[in-house]
């Protein structure tokens, strides 16, 4: 059996898994990102957690490479390049010091744009050929598809639309140092943060008037809004207002079918996708009224960042 490793790296895990060509995840597993601040470390860690994969699934395989999808990933360089919710700064060699270790193809990519792959080989958009991937996670992400092809950049940094600069009211900072940018507002944290803000400006009874910041979750936030908490609904309004203006801006950009999202602010469910169906619309230019679809990933779960970091190598086998 033809498997790839998929390894996909946030700030706070490093998930790995086996991918088949199906989109099928064999094994999977995960382990905390920051508790390997030395490079080399890091790296043997990702060499053995491999390894005991292959062991654990129980039958021969055919190992033919290893996808990565990273934050602030160079898909041209083969680097992460400063990341600024990784533990190591500037220039990261990541596949040559891999490759010393993993004798196999290793491609990296920034990982919204691998969850973009990952769509159309195995989640819901095998038959589009314009479409943005939208990640939510602690942070904001893009993977932008035009004609068919991944807009991928010059220097393979493209899609880091979670930096723009919305020019929004408090002007606050993204995790690049963006002033007003879009991730600050849209993303888990974003929305964390919402609810602080809500709290300041309307005097009104609230479950979190007595939760610290570090001790609110997604979760919590979406519990509240299903029990009726005033703050929480208007915290998911303002964050869907925000989101719709920025989808309404970039349709007009490559005009794509759909906006496929995922993460953990999709969770939210109706919360969150419902005014953002309205405000969107809205926000449209007449001439893409109607013609935008807004739907959640067709790949199943936690294994999405997996295997949209295993499709760089099933992507590639395909034009072999």
């Amino acid at each position: 059996m033809d498997l790839v490793i998929g390894v996909d790296i946030g700030g706070t895990k490093t998930k790995i898994g086996l991918v088949d060509k199906t989109g099928h995840c064999h094994e999977k597993t995960f382990f905390r990102t920051r508790e390997y601040p030395n490079l080399n470390e890091y790296l043997d860690k990702i060499k053995s957690t491999a390894d005991e994969l292959i062991e654990q699934l129980g039958q021969e395989v055919n190992i033919i490479g290893c996808g990565i999808g990273a934050p602030n990933a160079s898909s041209k360089n083969g680097t992460i390049e400063r990341a600024s919710n990784l533990v190591w700064k500037g220039t990261v060699p990541l596949v040559e010091k891999l490759k010393e270790r993993m004798d196999m193809p290793i491609r990296i990519m920034n990982d919204a744009s691998a969850a973009a792959l990952g769509e159309m080989l195995f989640g819901a958009a095998k038959n589009m050929t314009d479409f943005i991937v939208i990640t939510l996670g602690t942070g904001f992400g893009a993977g932008i598809v035009a004609n068919g092809r991944l807009i991928d950049g010059y220097d393979g940094f493209a899609g880091e639309l979670g930096h723009v600069d919305m020019t929004i009211g408090d002007g606050r900072l993204t995790g690049l140092g963006v002033r007003g940018g879009l991730e600050a507002y849209v993303s888990a944290t974003g929305l964390k943060r919402t609810i602080l803000f809500m709290q300041s400006k309307y005097l009104v009874e609230s479950r979190f008037r007595d939760i610290a910041y570090n001790d609110l979750h997604g979760e919590d936030i979406t519990q509240a809004a299903e029990e009726g908490d005033e703050i929480a609904l208007k915290a998911f309004d303002y964050t869907a207002r925000i989101m719709a203006l920025a989808l309404a801006n970039f349709t007009a950009f490559t005009q794509p079918e759909a906006f496929i999202l995922m993460g953990g602010l999709t969770n939210s469910g109706k919360w969150i996708m419902d005014p953002l169906e309205k405000y969107f619309n809205g926000f449209l230019l007449d001439v893409y009224k109607g013609k935008v679809k807004i739907i959640h990933s067709g790949m199943h779960g936690k294994d999405a960042a997996i295997c949209g970091a295993a499709a760089l190598i099933w992507e590639h086998q395909k034009k072999v």
